[in-house]
């Protein structure tokens, strides 16, 4: 082959993709800029990067068309560009799921292993919207809800659930989700609750796999 094979060509695209995604802050940000559009000062914030170094990486990943920019009066807003880029990072969390039996462990039973509750799939949790009965407790920040959240989700962020527990209904399940498969924030919010008596149970993946699916989501 020539290197004005198609099939050549095709494969030095992918290989110049995976390219741009092989650095953990990249990754980082993709995953906090498919929350909700944000400024790069918010980014490096939410990332412990400097902004000389957040603008670096964003460069990278706009150029690849990961992410596009739109300006709002001075500032300028970061969010994922077009294509189905939510799927590639979904993708790639269940390759790394599949590839490291300490990932599947904390996913698969993210309280340890006792035994007393477990996560809930998005196919599970939609059946279960239907019937009702349960209750939707988004424990992500305010921020994070407003760009977008579960349909008819109660927002308690993870750090304020305890002295807001009031708010929740005692005699319905709790299904808490956050970020993604690698948030802890529903893994305590989880353990906090069934410490109070609550029933509950984690989403297995959260709000990015459900954004992804396709699904309603309300902002």
């Amino acid at each position: 082959m020539t290197k004005a094979d198609p099939h050549t060509l095709l494969f030095t695209d992918l290989a110049e993709i995976a390219r741009t995604l092989g650095h953990a802050h990249r990754l980082m940000l993709l995953e906090h800029i498919a929350q909700g559009e944000r400024p790069v000062e918010r980014l490096a914030e939410l990332t412990d990067l400097t902004v000389a170094n957040t603008s670096q990486h964003l460069q990278h990943l706009r150029r690849a068309g990961f992410v596009e920019t739109r300006r709002d009066g001075k500032r300028v807003l970061y969010r994922l560009g077009n294509g189905p880029i939510e799927a590639v990072l979904t993708s790639l969390r269940g390759y790394a799921e599949h590839m490291r039996a300490e990932i599947r462990q904390l996913i698969a039973d993210p309280i340890n292993a006792d035994g007393r509750h477990d996560s809930i799939s998005r196919d599970e949790l939609l059946e279960r919207l239907l019937t009702g009965g349960i209750t939707l407790l988004d424990v992500r920040s305010t921020e994070e809800y407003a760009f977008g959240h579960l349909p008819g989700a109660l927002n308690i962020p993870a750090d304020e659930l305890e002295r807001r527990l009031s708010e929740l209904p005692r005699g319905r399940e709790v299904v808490a989700y956050c970020r993604g498969p690698y948030c802890v924030l529903s893994t305590t919010a989880a353990a906090l609750l069934e410490a109070k008596g609550f029933r509950v149970r984690r989403l297995a993946a959260g709000f990015p796999d459900w954004k992804a699916a396709g699904l309603t989501v309300e902002a």
